[in-house]
């Protein structure tokens, strides 16, 4: 608990009643309907609410004092006007919980793709460790031992200050977090004290919010730009940038901070050469600034190598040896919907892959024509109310590199689902397709096609449990839909 007159020391520039009665504050939030009694309420204009036309209910359920940006009618606590509500949130929120992330090392990674593996992987080599950690992703929060569901890739800052918080109590010394554009660009992470920043690479997604490449880039560069002017012996910043990335030159120079690079094609202090990639995993020669070693891992495809070399880096910053870096790259399996077989005994092959982005569902299947000795399949749709350039994109690339494709739903939300797929193949020249809006039957029929030492990819869900249609959430998982429907075929 805090008072309320400390933590508006914060944020100097309020506008308000300066005679601040003493107020004791028990908790923030940006959500009414979590508002407790003695709770600050924070209004953020967001998407499709704004937290300004809840001012009423978060007071009937205790709120003792509101920060809003928009002039509000009368109202019976003290109310606080800033700016930025989401800004002053940052910095009142990181006082609140006494700034918890400038008392443990505090590891940020953002990129288009590879965010939940690198993250993942990273964990896993702290681990190796016996370091307790805490890991915040699109899957979790987890705090040491225990996991908690989360909202978003990036969650809101007051829940993720409480969550650092928390880690700090349950004795965590690093975190590992994926970091988002859209959070970046929101200013969820503002008060977030980062020691390492890692940039896994760019390509075309969430236009929709940016509007271009060039400020989707400048969204992500914020990260690096977060770092800090100051290098300090006791606490040493770093950024993590794969220098094969047409951007990173770009985000070399966005950081101050000492840079480590990592990289396939290009020379780098990370790197991997003789690269062997098969239908079990892969194994090539690590090389890097403290010495070389050679790799046999059960995780597929090129774009895996860049995950296992992005954390290299940031293990090899922590201190950790090339041995333990080599032993959790050689057991580890991999994550929940990232390249994740499904198997019930058929004599092809099924993987259930998140890749959601032109770029990741071209590596994906430019991983499976490495190996396969059949012929390709992929099931695949793009999500609703979300960045429309990129569905013909995602319907070329599918066409291009599967021998025949299923266009079907993703998470077609308050779209109509044929008027994505509409999209998606709407430039297209080959007729090595279908369209099947009921994404069941679409993994259905595909499975129906397929021979042995053929390869299924069922893209763009991956982890998910769920499908968005209309306003209604409904369970739908596509490995169990898929491993059903290739015990119905034996």
């Amino acid at each position: 608990m805090k008072q309320l007159i400390d933590l508006l020391h914060t944020i100097p520039q309020y506008q308000g009643n300066q005679d601040i009665p003493s107020i004791e504050i028990k908790g923030i939030t940006i959500d009414s309907r979590q508002v407790q009694q003695g709770y600050l309420f924070f209004c953020i204009e967001g998407y499709t609410v704004d937290g300004h036309d809840f001012v009423e209910q978060a007071i009937e359920n205790g709120a003792v004092a509101v920060v809003a940006e928009k002039q509000l009618s009368t109202c019976n606590v003290p109310v606080f006007y800033v700016r930025n509500t989401t800004k002053a949130l940052g910095y009142l929120a990181n006082a609140f919980y006494d700034t918890p992330t400038q008392k443990l090392d505090l590891i940020g990674v953002t990129g288009t793709n590879g965010k939940t593996s690198v993250t993942s992987l990273i964990n896993e080599m702290l681990q190796a460790t016996q370091e307790v950690t805490g890991l915040i992703g699109t899957i979790e929060m987890k705090i040491a031992a225990e996991s908690f569901p989360v909202a978003n890739t990036t969650p809101e800052i007051s829940f993720l200050q409480k969550g650092f918080y928390r880690m700090i109590q349950a004795g965590v010394q690093t975190a590992v977090m994926e970091v988002s554009s859209h959070a970046l660009e929101l200013g969820r992470v503002n008060g977030c004290d980062f020691d390492i920043a890692v940039f896994t690479n760019l390509s075309q997604d969430h236009l929709d919010y940016h509007g271009s490449m060039d400020q989707y880039f400048l969204a992500k560069s914020r990260l690096f730009q977060q770092l800090g002017n100051v290098y300090d012996k006791n606490k040493p910043k770093y950024a993590v940038i794969n220098t094969d990335d047409a951007y990173s030159e770009q985000l070399i120079d966005a950081t101050v901070q000492p840079v480590i690079t990592y990289g396939i094609d290009k020379s780098a202090d990370v790197h991997a050469k003789n690269i062997s990639l098969h239908a079990n995993g892969s194994k090539f020669i690590l090389q890097t600034f403290k010495g070389n070693i050679e790799i046999t891992s059960k995780l597929m495809g090129k774009f895996s190598i860049y995950n296992m070399l992005a954390a290299v880096s940031v293990a090899l910053l922590k201190g950790i040896s090339l041995k333990n870096i080599k032993n959790v790259l050689e057991h580890t399996t991999g994550i929940s919907g990232r390249f994740e077989p499904v198997q019930a005994g058929q004599s092809y092959g099924v993987v259930v892959d998140y890749a959601h982005t032109p770029d990741s569902l071209q590596n994906v299947l430019e991983t499976m024509n490495e190996f396969t000795q059949g012929k390709t399949y992929v099931v695949v749709g793009c999500g609703g109310d979300r960045d429309k350039t990129k569905r013909p994109l995602m319907g070329e690339i599918a066409c291009k590199y599967a021998d025949y494709a299923i266009f079907t739903s993703d998470n077609p939300r308050s779209e109509d689902p044929q008027a994505i797929l509409g999209d998606m193949i709407k430039d297209l020249k080959t007729a090595n397709y279908e369209l099947e809006v009921n994404r069941k039957q679409a993994i259905e029929k595909i499975i129906a096609l397929a021979n042995e030492n053929d390869m299924i990819l069922i893209a763009g869900k991956g982890h998910e449990t769920y499908q968005i249609i209309g306003n209604e959430t409904l369970p739908f998982d596509d490995r169990e839909i898929a491993k059903k429907a290739i015990t119905n075929n034996l």
